[in-house]
């Protein structure tokens, strides 16, 4: 009988796909941005809040964000941005797990 594939392989069969065009599109979304710099879509939330990231344009709350390729391919090569993204999304999810916040949250 026929086997249904699972989300996360169709999803993983998507970015494989995504990584292999030859071309990027100009503008990415969360998706794309995400699996060109190695990290979940749910983590670029945090990246730009801590502002290691900017959305193109002034997006809405509820907007869809957009990034310039050109600016991930070249944050997806500096491996001094690669390591401190990487710190940060590790501190936010340690934070995350024992419950404390930062003071610095609480004034944005």
């Amino acid at each position: 009988m026929f086997k249904q594939k699972s989300v996360n392989v169709l999803l993983n069969d998507e970015i494989i796909k995504f990584l292999q065009v030859r071309r990027l599109p100009g503008r990415l979304t969360v998706p794309q941005t995400a699996a060109l710099l190695g990290f979940l879509p749910h983590d670029i939330a945090v990246l730009i809040k801590k502002k290691l990231l900017r959305p193109l344009g002034k997006p809405l709350a509820n907007a869809t964000r957009y990034f310039a390729a050109h600016d991930i391919e070249r944050l997806s090569s500096d491996s001094a941005w690669l390591s401190k993204a990487t710190q940060i999304m590790y501190e936010h999810w340690q934070r995350g797990r024992s419950g404390s916040t930062d003071s610095n949250d609480k004034a944005s």
